[in-house]
């Protein structure tokens, strides 16, 4: 590759970064997004259950998070020391969890979120 070249793809993966971060700014992300799962909002991680329980697959603190953070992004008040304080109550509006307006996939993702932490027995 030629230093011209080099030059050249740098400056489109400075647009691109530019263009990204400007659409973040314009408006907020309210799905998290993993590499091996996809984001929380539009993909089902059932597909991807047998990484969720494996060894090297996520701990159970980081599955606990992944889960919450589902929660969190919907505006759940978090009752628990623990999710207070990996996650806040900033700007919650939802002191009951059923109240939580989430799409069946988000649903579906904490459903097989929990079912990994029970699969790896991870603490309550």
């Amino acid at each position: 590759m030629t230093d011209k070249s080099c030059r050249r793809g740098m400056r489109r993966l400075s647009v691109i970064a530019a263009v990204a971060l400007g659409a973040s700014l314009a408006s907020p992300v309210l799905a998290d997004c993993y590499d091996l799962l996809g984001c929380t909002g539009k993909n089902a991680f059932s597909a991807h259950y047998s990484y969720l329980v494996a060894a090297d697959g996520p701990t159970c603190d980081f599955l606990y998070v992944m889960r919450n953070s589902i929660y969190s992004e919907h505006g759940y008040c978090f009752k628990t020391a623990r999710a207070i304080q990996e996650l806040g109550n900033t700007g919650c509006r939802f002191q009951n969890m059923a109240d939580v307006p989430l799409s069946q996939i988000e649903r579906n993702n904490i459903a097989t979120i929990a079912r990994a932490e029970t699969a790896k027995r991870c603490p309550a």
